[in-house]
């Protein structure tokens, strides 16, 4: 499988899904009012997590680089989907001894974590149907 391949594999159980990347093994499903059994999050929650994820990660990666002091950034992520579009809200509180200056550069820096990027730029999904005969 290549560096940057995922695969989800799901079989007859209602959502339970298996995915799999080169390094890690993950259940995504649908809550019980959707028909699933809440075994691990659903696709949604997935993506709002690689947004909190990536800009945490970006910002502490930041923080040390400039070796301030920052203790702890927790990220809050919600989405609210329309028929015209979806906005994810995200919340960051840093815990440290920083000044307003270094707070308004990380706030700028939320807006180059690499997920950040790809979502708000355009997007394309090449799709292929692989036919497997029985």
């Amino acid at each position: 499988m290549e560096q940057n391949t995922v695969t989800a594999r799901i079989g007859k159980e209602k959502y339970v899904t298996e995915l799999t990347t080169t390094r890690h093994h993950l259940i995504a499903d649908e809550p019980e009012d959707k028909g699933g059994s809440n075994a691990g999050p659903a696709p949604g929650e997935f993506l709002r997590l690689a947004i909190a994820s990536c800009t945490a990660i970006t910002l502490r990666m930041y923080a040390d680089r400039k070796q301030w002091n920052v203790e702890e950034i927790n990220v809050q992520v919600s989405s609210k989907t329309t028929s015209a579009k979806t906005v994810f809200n995200r919340s960051i509180e840093i815990k440290g001894d920083i000044d307003d200056a270094q707070r308004e550069r990380l706030l700028q820096i939320a807006d180059s974590c690499p997920i950040h990027n790809t979502l708000t730029n355009p997007i394309e999904i090449e799709t292929a149907l692989i036919t497997v005969r029985q």
